[in-house]
């Protein structure tokens, strides 16, 4: 059988690995963007799975409702609380982010033009509940610096994803979040 992946670093081959024997499984694809290009879940959907794709950015999530009618797709922020949050839109790319630091970075330093607005935020577990999600193959968690909050979020007792992928790098570049963190304690 031919695989061809369409994720950045081949999430979706690994992945695939693992779950090849669940028959229209389940996911939920947090920060999900374009409904092709550097998606994980475009081969699990073009093989009969269905998800949730999250995604708080107007042009992505029109994309996603053409080319995903099976799934649900919920133009609002995951966040560790409900309600607004600050949101910047990193304009027509997947780096749109909650983290001011990173809207500002991309903006200086690479001329990325911003776009700041506030979107409805909700918590993975209450999205788990309002849709009535029965189980979780997997769980994807790309949102460009805001992934712990998404982690927080999320009720494990309710909520039990079989396998959680979350992007553990600084975005654009290769440094692992957790090395950021270190230096961060290491500092006078």
């Amino acid at each position: 059988m031919l695989f061809v992946s369409y994720a950045q670093n081949y999430e979706d081959v690994m992945l695939w690995r693992a779950l090849k024997h669940v028959d229209k499984g389940f996911y939920i694809d947090v920060g999900a963007n374009d409904p092709v290009e550097h998606s994980v879940t475009k081969v699990f959907y073009d093989r009969g799975w269905r998800g949730i794709n999250i995604e708080p950015v107007e042009s992505w999530i029109q994309k996603l409702r053409l080319a995903r009618s099976r799934d649900i797709n919920l133009q609002v922020a995951a966040s560790n609380l409900p309600g607004d949050l600050t949101f910047f839109e990193v304009v027509d790319t997947g780096l749109s982010t909650t983290n001011p630091e990173f809207a500002r970075r991309h903006a200086h330093d690479r001329g990325f033009s911003l776009k700041e607005y506030s979107v409805p935020a909700k918590t993975l577990t209450q999205i788990y509940l309002e849709e009535q999600v029965e189980e979780v193959h997997f769980l994807k968690i790309d949102v460009e610096g805001g992934e712990q909050s998404v982690l927080e979020g999320i009720d494990f007792d309710a909520i039990r994803p079989w396998i959680i992928l979350v992007e553990a790098t600084l975005p654009l570049i290769p440094t692992e979040r957790s090395e950021e963190h270190t230096s961060e304690l290491q500092s006078p």
